[in-house]
């Protein structure tokens, strides 16, 4: 589809670039004396500037989340099914700003970047980031557009939980936050599925000790087996069994180790198509992000006391079969706001995705969506 084709399409965009020299003072005590943020925007900041709304991606998305980069683009942005005219963050009426996380892998600095200090790139010398980290160079980015309050912060998953550290951290900076398929913290089971991720990916033999970049080598098959895992976390039972069943490839089967199964080849290729897109140690910074995150932690593990912090309005959207990020955990979430006093609407959503849902044009999500921050910018302009 080009973009000529697409009436709701915030159209061709073009990325931008912010280069920030104060250092910034990392949780693990380490300190980046200088970083790139690569970014979009989407829409028109107003007058009054107080109609932006920042996008925080998930583990594997970037800052391209809606729209083309050229006229004859068939992959649109990430999110391009919530972001555009008309649609649930209506860029006819909110200014939309997606970054690049810091150690990403498209643009933004990172693991495959070039360290000044050597000439070569960070390779595993890049520090290990938290959410909070990413969270203070973000406000420096919104510092940077001369932002001083946004409209909203909205995330899914690991974009999720960038936006309740919003909430906890800049509580005069926002005035919603939207958090969709997340948590407060990982469940144990949550981390070890990322750590056998992880393990896929250290074990490869062309690993390196994440210095593959210097060696000419990259941990390709370490890569795809973690993606593999991933995706089958990301997906219901319920979505794989429509989609695939136990189907084979070539309608017989092999009696070897080969692709018997339509699910076995669908992996396979998600696991290729992600190791030629995606920096392995940005895979591993991303997960130890995950892991790493309960801000709860900082009021003596008191939920209640963490949230106490936030000033704004809050939307938890959960999927019924997401058994990564389960309804419960949002309950938690939603149980701990109202205990807290703040104002929160919540819905479980009925979807089969799993936890890819947040992803997924679903009527009642985008609905709910749509009315909440349509709710919201005429509630804030009649005050």
């Amino acid at each position: 589809m080009s973009v000529e084709n697409t009436e709701q399409s915030v159209g061709k965009v073009v990325p931008q670039m912010a280069d920030f020299d104060t250092p910034l003072v990392l949780r693990s005590g380490r300190v980046l004396d200088s970083y790139r943020l690569m970014y979009e925007t989407y829409g028109t900041l107003n007058d009054r500037r107080d109609n932006a709304i920042l996008v925080c991606h998930a583990l594997s998305g970037n800052h391209h989340a809606a729209g083309y980069h050229h006229e004859d683009d068939k992959n649109p942005g990430w999110w391009d099914g919530a972001i555009g005219p008309g649609k649930p963050i209506d860029t006819n009426h909110f200014f939309v700003i997606a970054l690049n996380n810091l150690g990403g892998c498209d643009g933004s600095t990172g693991p495959a970047s070039i360290d000044p200090a050597t000439g070569k790139p960070f390779g595993p010398d890049f520090p290990v980031m938290d959410v909070s980290d990413w969270v203070q160079s973000q406000a420096r980015l919104i510092d940077r557009l001369d932002i001083r309050c946004l409209a909203a912060v909205v995330g899914g998953s690991l974009g999720g939980m960038q936006a309740l550290r919003w909430a906890i951290d800049f509580p005069d900076r926002l005035r919603h936050c939207v958090m969709i398929a997340s948590a407060a913290k990982l469940t144990a089971q949550n981390i070890a599925f990322n750590e056998v991720a992880r393990q896929s990916i250290m074990k490869d033999p062309q690993f390196c000790d994440g210095r593959y970049l210097d060696a000419g080598v990259y941990p390709k098959q370490g890569l795809s087996l973690a993606r593999m895992l991933g995706h089958i976390t990301y997906l219901s039972e319920d979505s794989m069994r429509e989609k695939f069943g136990r189907d084979h490839k070539s309608g017989t089967l092999n009696f070897n180790y080969d692709v018997d199964f339509q699910i076995e080849s669908y992996l396979r290729y998600q696991g290729e198509h992600f190791s030629h897109r995606f920096d392995a140690n940005t895979y591993l910074l991303m997960t130890k992000a995950l892991d790493y995150f309960d801000p709860a932690a900082d009021f003596d593990d008191d939920l209640v006391a963490c949230l106490a912090q936030a000033t704004c309005g809050f939307l938890i959207v959960s999927f019924s079969t997401d058994w990564r990020f389960s309804p419960e955990r949002s309950e938690e979430l939603v149980n701990a706001l109202m205990e807290a006093k703040k104002s929160v609407a919540y819905m479980e959503v009925d979807a089969p995705q799993g936890h890819d849902a947040f992803l997924f044009p679903i009527p009642d999500y985008f609905s709910l969506l749509s009315i909440y921050l349509k709710q919201a910018l005429v509630a804030e302009a009649q005050t």
